[in-house]
């Protein structure tokens, strides 16, 4: 559950934006610090399995919402995933998933990620957060 900043209220995956200062020298490097910082473990091994770029055509482009976010598939971490000021981390079933409680296209691109298929997506989202263009690619790897 994203505590505070942009995805507030909603279930979503750790991440954040290249921080060279803290280290970060590509995306990679972003995520295994963002996880560990967000929920406190260290991913080893991860898969990249989509690349989704996302836009807001009506929120000020100053407002940093149109992002590309390159998704990581982990199987293998090395501690408990702990509650942070950023997050609060929650395990639920493949049936459970709370697609109701997360952004709205996430419904459209997850399902495949979890049946281990990569994919190229675009999400375009009005004022009020909902779709109003998509695009998904299935592919056969993700660079």
């Amino acid at each position: 559950m994203k505590k505070r900043g942009f995805g507030e209220g909603r279930w979503n995956g750790c991440g954040g934006k290249i921080d060279i200062e803290k280290g970060d020298k590509n995306v990679l490097d972003s995520a295994l610090r963002e996880t560990e910082e967000e929920i406190g473990v260290k991913i080893k091994n991860p898969e990249k399995v989509a690349i989704i770029d996302f836009h807001f055509p009506e929120v000020p482009k100053e407002k940093g919402f149109d992002q590309q976010v390159h998704i990581f598939l982990v199987r293998d971490w090395e501690g408990e995933p702990t509650e942070s000021e950023e997050m609060a981390p929650k395990w639920f079933g493949m049936e459970e998933i709370p697609f109701d409680k997360m952004w709205e296209d996430d419904k459209h691109w997850l399902p495949y990620v979890l049946e281990n298929k990569k994919l190229r997506g675009k999400f375009v989202f009005d004022k009020e957060d909902k779709i109003t263009e998509q695009v998904i690619e299935l592919v056969e790897a993700v660079e």
